[in-house]
C-alpha cells in the first residue's frame, strides 16, 4: 500500500507540473474575458456560459517530414528538418488561428522547399548552419500575428540520389588522382634540381666525386665482405 500510495503521489505531482506551464484562455458567451490569459493557478469557470482552451507555453519541437526539393541547378534531394517554438502570446494564438501548433507545422514545411529551392546544392552542403538561420527569420515572422516564436530550425539530413553519389564519388577520386599527380610531378623537378647543383658541385671538386663513390660502395646492400680501399688519383684514373 505505501509504494500504490508512493506512486500515485508522484502522478499527481507530476500532473501538477504540467499544469504550472499551461495557460488558459477563457470565452464567455463567445467573448474573450478581460485580463488576459488565466493561470497557472486558480481561477473560475461557469458552468454553462464559459468556455476555455489550456494552451502549453513550454517549448515544442517537431520533425518537418522529408521534402523532395529541385535545387536552383535542377538537382532533386530529399532534406527533413527539426524545429522549436513556444507560444508567446496564448490568446492570440486561440484568436488568431484555428490551431497554432499544425499550422506552424504546415508552413515549416512550405518554407523548407521555398528557402531551398532558391540555393544550389553545393550551398545546401556546405551552408546549412545560414539556411537554418534564414528559415527561422522566415517562420518567425510569418508565426508572430499566431503568438508562436520560432527558437530554432536545424536541417537534420540531405539526402542525395545514388547515381548523383557515385558521380561525386568519382569526381572527388579523379581529382585525387589528379592532385597526387602534380605532387608526384613537381617532387621530381626539385629532385632533377637538386640533382643538377650536386653535379655543379661535384665538377668543381674532383674529390666530391670520389668521396661519393666510397660512400656509394658502403652503402651498397649487396656488399657481404668489408671493401678493400686504394688510394688512387681520380686524375689518373681519367687519364
Amino acid at each position: 500500500m505505501a509504494g500504490v500510495r508512493g506512486h500515485r503521489r508522484t502522478v499527481l505531482l507530476g500532473d501538477r507540473g504540467k499544469e504550472l506551464c499551461k495557460s488558459t484562455v477563457i470565452f464567455r458567451l463567445g467573448r474573450l474575458l478581460p485580463g488576459g490569459a488565466k493561470g497557472p493557478g486558480i481561477f473560475f469557470v461557469l458552468p454553462c456560459t464559459d468556455s476555455y482552451t489550456k494552451v502549453d507555453l513550454r517549448t515544442v519541437s517537431f520533425d518537418v517530414p522529408p521534402q523532395e526539393i529541385l535545387t536552383k541547378d535542377s538537382v532533386t534531394v530529399s532534406v527533413d528538418a527539426v524545429v522549436y517554438y513556444r507560444v508567446n502570446n496564448a490568446i492570440i494564438s486561440v484568436a488568431n488561428v484555428e490551431n497554432a501548433n499544425h499550422s506552424t507545422r504546415l508552413l515549416a514545411q512550405t518554407t523548407l522547399r521555398n528557402v531551398l529551392g532558391t540555393k544550389n546544392l553545393a550551398e545546401i552542403l556546405a551552408d546549412r548552419e545560414n539556411i537554418s538561420h534564414q528559415m527561422q527569420s522566415i517562420l518567425d515572422e510569418a508565426t508572430d500575428p499566431w503568438g508562436i516564436l520560432v527558437e530554432r530550425v536545424e536541417i537534420k539530413d540531405v539526402r542525395l540520389p545514388v547515381q548523383l553519389q557515385r558521380a561525386m564519388a568519382a569526381e572527388a577520386e579523379a581529382s585525387r588522382e589528379a592532385r597526387a599527380k602534380v605532387i608526384a610531378a613537381e617532387g621530381e623537378q626539385n629532385a632533377s634540381r637538386a640533382l643538377k647543383e650536386a653535379a655543379d658541385v661535384i665538377n668543381e671538386s674532383p674529390s666530391a666525386l670520389q668521396l661519393c663513390y666510397l660512400q656509394t660502395e658502403m652503402q651498397s646492400p649487396l656488399r657481404r665482405t668489408p671493401p678493400l680501399y686504394s688510394h688512387c688519383p681520380l686524375n689518373s684514373c681519367r687519364g
